[in-house]
């Protein structure tokens, strides 16, 4: 199970027991879109590489404001 933990600066995730952070800058450039229009669901997807993807998506600036 993959846990992520959102901040204003970035992702705290920890996938397979590995734990590391995911700043803002690279969701950015990974998705090409400002960070607090990502979802938690692509988040997830730039994680894992088959991804259960379950309830709706929510936005980063939703889950941290």
């Amino acid at each position: 199970m993959t846990t992520l933990s959102f901040e204003e600066d970035g992702v705290d995730v920890v996938y397979e027991g590995t734990e590391f952070r995911m700043e803002k800058a690279l969701i950015e450039d990974a998705t090409q879109k400002d960070y607090h229009d990502v979802t938690d669901h692509e988040v997830l997807q730039l994680v894992e590489p088959n991804p259960t993807l379950s309830g709706e998506p929510r936005r980063i600036g939703d889950i941290v404001s």
